[in-house]
């Protein structure tokens, strides 16, 4: 358009024009300008009222068996390389509420502990985690970490102060030695 932007809803494969001015609200507005706008398109079906929330418990041990899967053939560190490909780049402003984080900890190590394939694997566990946090648009960062004495590796994903699975499992440090935050970089 010659006096605005095109916006792509690709899901739906249709297009929604808006002006230039609308673009200049939507960046440099007021909130209520913001809201006004969001709510438009909401009306348009192109954006949501709320922030989609991460997948159900049954979604959650498909995902962990997925992730437990591809980690056993491929290896950690080539899906660790693949997590840009998996994950948005962009995060959202708002921050995920705790009861939320802390229903997706407890649906993951449930579905960990209670599968005879996953068997409580922290990796698997804190891969699954920054995908489904990540796939929702919330900041998460997966962390691969060490210990010394005894040596032992462990992985774990933070989000708001929450970790998948706890970083530091039967009171042990561990010191991160690779952390890949939003994007998967």
């Amino acid at each position: 358009m010659s006096d605005g932007a095109l916006i792509v809803d690709w899901k739906r494969t249709r297009f929604l024009g808006m002006t230039a001015a609308d673009v200049r609200k939507l960046t440099e507005g007021s909130p209520e300008e913001r809201a006004e706008l969001v709510s438009v398109l909401a009306r348009a079906g192109c954006a949501t009222g709320r922030r989609r929330k991460h997948a159900d418990a049954c979604a959650v041990g498909l995902w962990l068996r997925a992730v437990h899967l591809l980690i056993r053939t491929l290896g950690f560190g080539r899906v660790l390389r693949l997590l840009s490909l998996a994950t948005p780049g962009y995060t959202r402003a708002d921050l995920p509420s705790a009861q939320e984080l802390g229903r997706l900890k407890r649906a993951v190590q449930t579905h960990s502990r209670g599968s005879w394939f996953v068997n409580g694997d922290c990796k698997s566990e804190a891969v699954t985690a920054f995908l489904l946090l990540r796939r929702c648009g919330l900041e998460a960062v997966l962390h691969v970490g060490v210990r010394e004495h005894p040596f032992a590796l462990h992985a774990w994903t933070a989000s708001a102060g929450v970790c998948v699975p706890d970083a530091d499992p039967r009171g042990h440090a561990f010191t991160p030695l690779l952390s890949i935050d939003c994007g998967g970089r």
